[in-house]
Formats: C-alpha cells, structure tokens, sequence
C-alpha cells in the first residue's frame, strides 16, 4: 500500500517540477532572464481581425485594422488579393472603452404605431 502512494507521489513530483521547468525555460526564452518575462507587460495589439465574410466555398472577405488603418483582402483563391488599403477606421472609442461607430446612412428614428410617410 505504502509503495504504491510513494510511487504515486513521485510521478506527481516530477510531474510538477516538469511543468515548472518548462515555464522557466519559456521565460529564459523571450525574455533573456529568468522569471522576468512572467511579470512583464504585455505590448498593445496592432493588427486585429474586424469582419469576415465568406463569398463561396473557398473564398471570403477578410477586413483587417492595423494602427488605426483597415485593409480589405480576398483569400482563399489561386491568389490572395489586396483590394482596397489605407481605409480609415471609422470606430472611436470613447473613455470607458466602448466602440462608437459613425453610421453611413443615417435615418430619423420611426415611432411606435407611424408608417414612414405618415405625420
């Protein structure tokens, strides 16, 4: 019995210090010290996926921000295409960090009971 939870206990063991290894080695790695890459902050995003739009079974629309800039790319076909770049981001965000967007077409609110001609 007592040779059995031993040996549990030391595969546990070098389980553990396996791991922790691992995440030294992993710190050492990008960061050149030990134990410094894991209290470090992490830089701001620059590129982020905005939408995507499947055209067909291959194919789709990707949109794209970097710094403030948005790029339309096809993939998926024989080629990757860029379509249209430098499109200015039309998101702003306010200070709580909610995204406000700006509509394109703009349309007076309807009443609840009133078509849209009726006064």
């Amino acid at each position: 019995m007592w040779e059995i939870l031993s040996l549990l206990l030391l595969i546990v063991f070098v389980a553990a210090a396996i791991v922790a290894g691992a995440l030294v080695w992993r710190s050492y790695v990008d960061s050149g010290a030990p134990g410094s890459g894991m209290f470090r902050t992490k830089n701001e995003k620059r590129l982020d996926v905005v939408e995507q739009a499947t055209l067909d079974g291959r194919r789709r629309l990707v949109l794209i921000r970097r710094d403030d800039k948005e790029h339309l790319i096809m993939t998926g076909g024989p080629v990757d295409v860029l379509i249209e770049t430098g499109i200015d981001s039309k998101r702003k965000t306010t200070g709580g960090g909610e995204v406000v967007t700006t509509p394109i077409f703009p349309r007076q609110p309807r009443t609840v009971g009133k078509a849209a001609g009726d006064k």
